[in-house]
């Protein structure tokens, strides 16, 4: 069976990687492809690599550009989905990637976001315990974050397994560029970004009150780092021990937890995770040690911040709401050199 879906804000980064994915969807089909400005012009104009989209055009933003669609993914900045999602009908099903419905609490959105809080959706994150479920039988879903899904798996076992404090936890992480969007900004040009790596919102990134939602932490110090590559998210999250811990202690509990998981994949003994090893793809790599001076367990994980932090698991949550095989469409296998 084949589902029409629609993409709202299918100009920018994370829209334009949600059509190539499901460009070779063998179940899901295309049925409008929403932008603001480039509305009426050709989907090649802005992304001249979707070739199978080489006769089509950008549709308004707009529920009557939406009326055939099964279900409508909706990758538009914070704060814009709300809107919309009210003016669709409420059997329409939604997966939305922005942060408008991801948190339970208001005060948690006032303090990170500007503008009101526009509720609670189902948190669209399959590998979480007992969350595919519920994804399967929503009709709306909120996609996570792409710094919060790399911090959220490799941080979450350590905490149901008891061997790390929810307390004083540690994260740095670098993304690519295409992190920001495609939005004309100075410290984005190459010239800024090319053979420099830089901190932004120190102290206060948006993405911390997913992070403790999703994963029962307590407290959390974030340092995201603009990184100079296109794509992809490398997250490194320290943790105090609970009692005297081992390096395969910390590897035992990472294998335990995605056990059998189809996208997670715990590294062997002495590899560790690269965000070229996930390029294009839905999959995270974890690696675990313990700090051999200051006893922390480390857990390091990798993504590609438009795939398994955007695009791909927006397909993939949208697989589990139409019934249809969870990897449909989907690729664990990277792109190398």
């Amino acid at each position: 069976m084949t589902y029409q879906v629609a993409v709202a804000g299918a100009s920018g980064y994370a829209g334009g990687e949600v059509l190539r994915l499901l460009a070779d969807h063998p179940q899901l089909d295309v049925v409008a492809a929403g932008a603001h400005s480039n509305a009426g012009e050709y989907i090649t104009a802005v992304h001249p690599h979707l070739t199978a989209y080489g006769d089509r055009r950008f549709t308004p933003t707009s529920p009557e550009a939406f009326d055939e669609a099964d279900l409508v993914i909706m990758t538009l900045p914070h704060g814009q989905s709300a809107a919309l999602a009210a003016q669709l009908p409420a059997d329409q099903k939604i997966v939305d990637l922005g942060a408008d419905h991801r948190l339970a609490s208001s005060a948690q959105w006032e303090a990170y976001y500007p503008g009101p809080h526009a509720g609670t959706w189902t948190y669209g994150l399959p590998e979480l315990p007992g969350q595919r479920e519920q994804i399967t039988a929503a009709t709306r879903v909120a996609a996570t974050g792409c710094y919060a899904v790399a911090t959220i798996l490799a941080l979450r076992p350590l905490l149901d397994a008891g061997i790390a404090s929810p307390e004083d936890v540690v994260v740095v992480a670098a993304s690519g560029t295409s992190g920001a969007g495609n939005a004309p900004k100075k410290n984005l040009l190459a010239s800024e970004v090319m053979g420099s790596m830089s901190a932004y919102k120190v102290g206060a990134h948006q993405h911390v009150p997913e992070i403790k939602q999703a994963t029962g932490a307590a407290s959390i110090s974030m340092t995201p780092l603009l990184a100079p590559m296109p794509r992809g998210i490398i997250s490194t999250v320290t943790a105090k021990a609970t009692a005297e811990v081992a390096a395969a202690d910390v590897h035992a509990a990472l294998v335990k937890a995605y056990d059998g998981e189809h996208f997670v994949h715990v590294l062997r003994e002495g590899q560790w995770p690269t965000t070229a090893a996930t390029y294009g793809t839905n999959a995270v790599q974890l690696q675990g040690t313990v700090d051999k001076d200051s006893g922390r367990i480390i857990v390091t994980s990798a993504i590609d911040n438009l795939g398994k932090g955007a695009a791909a698991q927006v397909v993939q949550c949208a697989n589990l709401m139409l019934g249809l095989p969870e990897a449909a469409g989907l690729t664990v296998n990277g792109v190398a050199p």
